[in-house]
Order: structure tokens, then C-alpha cells, then sequence
């Protein structure tokens, strides 16, 4: 790990100059990803099937995954997983229930009714990862937030393999209760959510991680549907004092290390000492980790330790990093809260280790990364609806009114705005 100390602000400026950036060439995997696009719209399923030839080595006989594929998948599924998931997708539906809004009406002044309406979206899709691990997690942490804003229809799309999709993740897509499931991968089954294909309906928004030709997809058909967020390596941020374990925070900093090696860690402390023990504890531990040499990686390119000379300093760089996933391992953490304003996700004490909220505390683990917690927020129902406004005024209630219409209009040079509203009441002025 690399160390940082200083002032608050010298090492401000040192991750300035650190922040993220992507290895791989922006430009060239723009182009390829607008490829892989355009050969979906003009080709559509037949592109798909190429693609899976291509990039997972898989050669499909149909891109729609059965529902008896998957309610084998779910039967074949040991007791002890199922209960497991079911555990997490009670817990995930009780927390987000609490985001649900409403509709209102008022109706403050005379004759003037105004309100706004709450309706969810029709058809999403979910985006579930493959590659290197399954994640059945994230379809429950998808879908489930979509199925409580009332969404007519899901739409699961996952990478294909020679094997076949993992019995868990279909088994995960049933609990979760999605409607249909896909097997395609990457940027070409963006492609497909967004302008559909002869088998995979279009979409109205897509939501879920991928790698970075999914994330360049995904901005590059927003617009044409909408998007939850663009989701970078995963990162976690440990803000410890003193009397913090160090094995409990190296275990933390390498789960969120093994991810990828692109992944980040920051421990911000102002105890030396811990930070030495940290240290030590993350070379001890990860002698026996399976994903060892990803999280090595990550842990000589991607993490830092920051010796901060303050407790305000401490909080201050890290709000200004503003982590996917924040820990607080301090004294009474609870009353540090009011202190944090960026974080995606807020794990409070030493036995709240972020694994919790991974995977069964409930709250989302679809996350905000690469210091966007500054303006985004957490996977919700708030994701899967959207709002109109209502306006009802009577003749009354407009007469009272159209004069400061008109001459607002007329001062931004919009003569036909002010004649819209004059004309109602033409006879009365004759």
C-alpha cells in the first residue's frame, strides 16, 4: 500500500494527481463499443449469436433462457442457499419499501388544484455480471427495488458460458421474480435492452454493473433509454482511530480488493501504529486468500494509507474521496454521522464490515464509484419510477393571474406565451 501524509491539503493534492483512471485506451474502446452497437441494431439477434461465438465462446441455440431451465435451477439449488437469499430479499424488500413515494394534490389557493403523479416504469433491464465470480446477489439488489416501484416487467440479461448460466444466478432470477431471462453479455446486450431485437424487447431503463465496454454502452445509449449510474472498480474507505482493530480492517480493505485488480481501498487514520498493524495484517492474510493475486494487485496499485494529523482532517479527505463504501471504526461511531457527506454506502462500528451490506442488511449494494457519491446516490425504488406534474386552474383562478403571465412572458420575448393565456379571456376585455 502507499502512504500519504501532511497537511490536509498536500494530501488533497496527492490524490488529485492519483485519482482514478482508466488503463485501457477511452478512445479505442469507445470506437469498439459503438461497433458492437450499431452491428446490434442493424443486425439484432444475429449479431448476438456472433458475439457469444466471439467474446464467451459459446454457441447458443436460443438467447431466452426457459422458465423450466429455471425453476430447475431453483429446485437443484441447495436448502441452505435458498434460505439464505430469501433471508437477504426479505431484509432488501423491508429497507427499500421505506423509499416508496405518492402521489399529492393540494389545493392551497381558490379555484387552483396542483399535484404530482408517481407511476413506475413499464420494462427494465437488469444487467447481472459475469466472468470471474456469479453474483447472485446483485440480481436480488436489482430487480427487487424495480419490483416494489410496481415495473410491469424485468428483463434479465447475463453473460453466456460453454457451461451454461450459473444455477444460482437462475435460481437468484426466480426468487428475485423476474420475468424473463437472457443469455447475452457486454455491450451487445446493452445494445439489445436499449433498441431491442426480434427476441429481446427494448426497455425504458437499464440498471446493473458491468465491465467497461457494459459501462461505455451504457453511456453511449443513454438518452435513447435511461441508466442507473456509470459504475467504476469497486473501492472502500476505512476511517479508523486508535483503538480499531487491524485484522478486522485489513479483512475489510482485501474484501473489497478482491473484487479486481483495479479495485481501491483507503484507510484514513491518525494512529500510526494502527496503520503499521494494518499493513502487516493485510501481508498475513493474504497468504491464504484464493483470489490472492487480484487482491495484491489491487493492494500495491490501487490502495492507500493516510496518516491524517486530525480527526476533522481525517473526515474531510474523506468526504473529498467519497467512497463507494465508507467505514467508520472509530469510538462511537454513531455519533460521527453527521459528520460524512459523501458516501455511497455508511457501515457504522466494528461489526458492521461491509460484507453486511453486500449481501444481507438490506440496504443496496448497487453502489456510486470513482468520487461520484458526491452527486449520486444508491440503487432504489426512487430508479424505477418517474413523476409528472399536474396543474388545474379555473377562469377565476387564471384571471387573477394572467396579467403576471403575460408580462413575464413578454419580458423573456415569448409574445405567443402571453396571447395564450390573453386570448381566454378576449370577449370579457372587449
Amino acid at each position: 500500500m502507499r502512504w500519504l501524509s501532511g497537511t490536509r491539503q498536500e494530501i488533497l493534492s496527492e490524490l488529485d494527481k492519483e485519482k482514478y483512471t482508466r488503463k485501457a485506451d477511452d478512445q479505442q474502446i469507445e470506437a469498439a463499443t459503438k461497433e458492437i452497437i450499431d452491428n446490434v441494431v442493424s443486425s439484432g439477434d444475429r449479431a448476438l449469436f456472433e458475439y457469444s461465438r466471439k467474446f464467451d465462446q459459446t454457441e447458443l441455440d436460443e438467447l431466452e433462457i426457459s422458465q423450466d431451465a429455471i425453476n430447475q435451477a431453483y429446485q437443484q439449488l441447495e436448502d441452505s442457499v435458498k434460505t439464505a437469499l430469501e433471508k437477504a430479499k426479505e431484509n432488501i424488500i423491508s429497507y427499500h419499501k421505506k423509499q416508496k413515494q405518492y402521489d399529492f394534490m393540494d389545493s392551497e389557493k381558490s379555484g387552483v388544484i396542483r399535484g404530482q403523479l408517481v407511476r413506475p416504469l413499464e420494462r427494465v433491464g437488469v444487467y447481472v455480471p459475469g466472468g470471474t465470480a456469479a453474483y447472485p446477489s446483485s440480481v436480488l439488489m436489482n430487480v427487487l427495488p424495480a419490483k416494489i416501484a410496481g415495473v410491469d416487467e424485468v428483463i434479465m440479461v447475463t453473460p453466456p458460458s460453454p457451461e451454461g448460466v450459473p444455477s444460482i444466478i437462475l435460481a437468484a432470477a426466480k426468487i428475485a421474480g423476474v420475468d424473463r431471462v437472457f443469455q447475452v453479455g457486454g455491450a451487445q446486450a446493452i445494445a439489445a435492452l436499449a433498441y431491442g431485437t426480434a427476441t429481446i424487447p427494448k426497455v425504458d431503463k437499464i440498471v446493473g454493473p458491468g465491465n467497461i465496454y457494459v459501462a461505455t454502452a451504457k453511456k453511449q445509449v443513454f438518452g435513447t433509454v435511461g441508466i442507473d449510474m456509470i459504475a467504476g472498480p469497486s473501492e472502500i474507505g476505512v476511517l479508523a482511530d486508535a483503538q480499531a482493530d487491524p485484522a478486522f480492517i485489513a479483512a475489510d480493505l482485501l474484501s473489497q480488493a478482491e473484487h479486481d485488480v483495479l479495485a481501491r481501498t483507503f484507510l484514513v487514520t491518525d494512529s500510526k501504529r494502527l496503520a503499521e498493524e494494518v499493513e502487516r495484517e493485510i501481508a498475513e492474510q493474504l497468504i491464504t486468500l484464493p483470489r490472492k493475486e487480484i487482491a495484491e494487485r489491487s493492494i500495491v496499485d490501487h490502495s492507500w494509507i493516510i496518516l491524517a494529523s486530525s480527526t476533522t482532517d481525517m473526515f474531510d479527505i474523506m468526504n473529498e474521496i467519497a467512497p463507494e463504501h465508507l467505514e467508520v471504526q472509530m469510538e462511537d461511531p454513531m455519533s460521527r454521522l453527521h459528520d460524512i457527506r459523501n458516501a455511497g454506502s455508511i457501515f457504522l462500528g466494528a461489526y458492521t464490515s461491509e460484507p453486511v451490506g453486500d449481501y444481507l442488511s438490506g440496504t443496496n449494494h448497487v453502489l456510486p464509484t470513482s468520487g461520484t457519491a458526491k452527486f449520486y446516490s444508491p440503487l432504489g425504488v426512487y430508479d424505477f419510477v418517474k413523476y409528472s406534474q399536474v396543474s388545474y386552474y379555473t377562469k377565476e383562478a387564471l384571471a387573477e393571474v394572467q396579467a403576471d403571465i403575460a408580462l413575464l412572458a413578454r419580458k423573456e420575448g415569448l409574445e405567443a406565451h402571453a396571447r395564450a393565456v390573453e386570448y381566454r379571456f378576449k370577449e370579457e376585455d372587449k
